[in-house]
């Protein structure tokens, strides 16, 4: 477990599947909404992310402020997939220690990390250039859709993380 900013890190449990997916719910749709396609918005429920975070939860460290999850953060192979912090915790380190989790993460078997941006996502792009990241191309990022993703503009970032 580590400390930063009040938050302790630790995996994910089965019993966080409920908190993770209330908050990456809000939290998409804070930073989504107006800068993916339509019709990525079905796709996008509450419900759906129940049924997305189970299997991620081998791959996802979540924040805690005591018993409150704060914020997660899922890493597939190198790339950060998951970035999410509750409302009331942005601004307080916790994302960061999150991401340098992820990195930490990355590093154990990649010398470079990388994450997909919805272009329109500001507040995201700029936390992740302010951490180090660079926007190194355009990327159409295949979001999960049902049997057929649903393709974003994104900005691939990228960091060396060894």
């Amino acid at each position: 477990m580590a400390h930063a900013a009040g938050v302790v890190l630790r995996p994910a449990q089965p019993d966080d599947v409920e908190a993770i997916a209330v908050l990456w719910h809000a939290g998409w749709r804070d930073g989504h909404i107006g800068h993916v396609p339509a019709e990525l918005h079905r796709h996008r429920r509450l419900a759906d992310f129940r049924d997305r975070v189970p299997p991620r939860l081998p791959a996802t460290t979540v924040g805690m402020w005591g018993a409150r999850l704060v914020g997660f953060v899922t890493v597939r192979e190198d790339e950060v997939e998951q970035v999410y912090v509750a409302g009331p915790a942005r601004g307080t380190g916790v994302a960061d220690a999150l991401l340098a989790a992820a990195e930490r993460a990355v590093a154990e078997r990649f010398d470079t990390a990388w994450l997909a941006v919805a272009v329109g996502n500001t507040r995201a792009r700029r936390f992740y250039a302010r951490s180090g990241w660079h926007d190194v191309a355009a990327l159409h990022y295949p979001a999960e859709a049902g049997a057929t993703p649903v393709i974003v503009a994104c900005r691939r970032y990228e960091k060396r993380v060894r």
